[in-house]
């Protein structure tokens, strides 16, 4: 489809979806926004017709296309009825594809994938002049499109909600970090999710690259159905190519028959925990990938600090460390979080609800922590996970502040306190942004 000409109802007023609305009006189209808050008021710098509050059926008799924002489900109203009319329904990311000049690094999984794009950003900067960073790391993909040329690098966190309206979406290379449950209550079953996610190759051909985490079963099972070239990583195993580690390396070998190749010392890394070996080798993968030599890369990892809200360091207090990890939304991203802490551990977790399963979560407990330290409208069912597994030392608090002071009132020098929920945020918060801000600030005020 050309969209030039177009009239395109663009669904959801956040950031992306006004990203895709100046993206289409510089471009030619008649973008028209629509958001369910019939209270909605455009930012001062945007101008466009509105369609507000529930949503009706003649909000689609005079569009051509339909963009949505990545919270808006495929099953929704909006989209079912759009299709039933024989709209086409694109999602933000496969809009922003659409104007894309340059080469694209996509990077999906569970859990990582905010680390990995960062740090994959930052080793394409040590070679590439023209890199962009965007996607589901905060920063909407149709917002940055407009700078890229034949010479740049855009490297995209996708999720598998951006995923699921992704149709010509083409990355050169493209890296599955790992699949466990998650976001359950959107795609319904495993097996969906785990469609969605494999689909980010779907477009790629043979001269493209798939980078997969070997260690991951699902992922090793479908690295032998990839259309592209597939490049191996494992924190588990010695791989005869890809990469892996040995000793206290990441190493990489490029063929069966080459020499072992150094990446860097996993010692001397600044991100913690076996995840983050993973997605250092991921990132180096990715930079392999693009023809970076591997000495560049083992200097940028080695040099790659922790990201906002992801096993942040904080601040240290009578001896007791303070590490944030908002961004622990799910069990298995806090499992490793837990199994990264070196020292005894207060645990506060807990949040809304995504029907997720704690019992995995809960057996990391019995090693890791003195006190579980529990909020929001899971705390009951992490608790009662916790229980089977034979841990009991758990507290309840109210809210997020009273947890961090009554760590603050119980650690003893020497242990370390850490929020990892393995919940999303939005019972208590608007964001795990804003959850780990705070946390952040009621530390700092101790």
């Amino acid at each position: 489809m050309y969209i030039e000409g177009k009239k395109v109802l663009v669904a959801g007023g956040g950031r992306s979806g006004i990203a895709a609305v100046n993206l289409l009006k510089n471009n030619g189209a008649v973008p028209v926004l629509y958001d369910g808050n019939e209270k909605f008021v455009l930012p001062k710098n945007v101008s466009v017709e509105t369609r507000l509050g529930a949503f009706k059926e003649e909000y689609l008799s005079d569009i051509d296309l339909l963009v949505i924002s990545p919270g808006i489900p495929i099953d929704s109203d909006i989209v079912l009825t759009a299709e039933a009319k024989g709209i086409e329904v694109w999602g933000e990311i496969e809009l922003a594809y659409y104007f894309e000049k340059g080469r694209v690094v996509a990077i999906t999984g569970t859990n990582g994938k905010t680390t990995t794009t960062a740090l994959t950003g930052k080793i394409m900067e040590a070679v590439f002049n023209n890199v962009l960073v965007v996607g589901n790391i905060g920063i909407p993909y149709a917002e940055e499109v407009v700078k890229t040329t034949e010479d740049s690098v855009t490297v995209a966190e996708i999720s598998s909600f951006q995923l699921e309206s992704a149709h010509k979406f083409a990355p050169k290379i493209t890296a599955i970090l790992n699949i466990t449950p998650d976001h359950l209550n959107r795609h319904k079953t495993m097996e969906t999710y785990i469609e969605v996610k494999e689909s980010i190759t779907k477009n790629q051909t043979k001269e493209d690259v798939c980078i997969l985490n070997y260690k991951d079963e699902v992922l090793r099972r479908f690295g032998e159905e990839v259309k592209c070239k597939v490049v191996y990583f494992s924190s588990r195993h010695k791989l005869n190519e890809g990469f892996f580690v040995e000793d206290d390396y990441i190493v990489y070998k490029s063929t069966a028959d080459a020499a072992t190749e150094q990446v860097c010392k996993i010692s001397d890394m600044k991100i913690i925990g076996e995840h983050n070996v993973e997605n250092a080798m991921a990132a180096a993968a990715a930079g392999v990938a693009m023809g970076i030599d591997v000495k560049t890369i083992g200097k940028v990892i080695c040099e790659f600090e922790a990201i906002e809200h992801r096993i942040e360091f904080v601040k240290e207090v009578n001896g007791v460390v303070y590490y944030n990890d908002s961004k622990g939304t799910n069990p298995d991203s806090s499992i490793k979080a837990v199994n990264s802490m070196t020292r005894p551990t207060f645990l506060i977790a807990g949040g809304s609800e995504k029907n997720s399963d704690f019992t995995e979560f809960a057996e990391t407990f019995k090693e890791h922590l003195k006190t579980l330290v529990l909020i929001g409208v899971t705390k009951d069912k992490i608790a009662a996970a916790a229980r089977a597994a034979g841990f009991d030392n758990i507290v309840f608090e109210t809210t997020l502040e009273g947890a961090v002071k009554y760590c603050h009132d119980n650690a003893a020098k020497g242990d370390a306190v850490l929020l990892s929920p393995a919940c999303a945020s939005f019972d208590m918060f608007k964001s795990y942004e804003e959850r780990g801000r705070l946390f952040k600030e009621y530390v700092r005020n101790l």
